[in-house]
């Protein structure tokens, strides 16, 4: 069983994560969104709003799994016996960074990580500027998947 744990804080679920999973599914068996808590870091949304998202985007797929963790994700993934970290890259930057956390966590635990390219319709797009967006009240609609629009107005 090909499995992948894609993981992120998901803070909101965007249009681009949306995508990359979606793009994902044909390659594995089931895929773990797995969203990090990180006690140090301030959400804009709570951890039960940010599952109920992503398991309401993806409520009739049932290859998706959406769970919450701490710790290292290659301790999550060994305790999910996942084989494959899954990862989108928006622009070179992202890849310098991942490809340094990638080499790690092979020579560290032999789990393989999974590039996907954003589509270019959704290379722009972040969590963060989905929050500013949403803080100054802009129109946010383009770039979050319906759950997450259903959900926060």
């Amino acid at each position: 069983m090909r499995k992948a744990v894609f993981p992120g804080s998901f803070d909101p679920i965007t249009n681009g994560h949306y995508d990359i999973i979606n793009r994902a599914l044909p390659l594995f068996d089931e895929i773990i969104v797995a969203i990090g808590v990180n006690s140090d870091k301030k959400y804009m949304f709570s951890l039960e709003q940010r599952k109920k998202f992503i398991e309401d985007a993806f409520k009739d797929e049932p290859k998706i799994k959406v769970v919450t963790y701490e710790g290292l994700t290659t301790d999550f993934c060994i305790k999910q016996n996942a084989q494959f970290i899954l990862r989108g890259l928006r622009n070179p930057a992202d890849f310098e960074f991942e490809k340094a956390i990638a080499h790690t966590n092979r020579f560290l635990t032999k789990i393989e990580t999974v590039f996907l390219l954003t589509a270019a319709s959704t290379s722009f797009i972040s969590s963060s500027i989905v929050r500013d967006v949403l803080r100054n009240k802009g129109d946010y609609t383009k770039l979050v998947p319906a759950s997450v629009r259903v959900n926060i107005e």
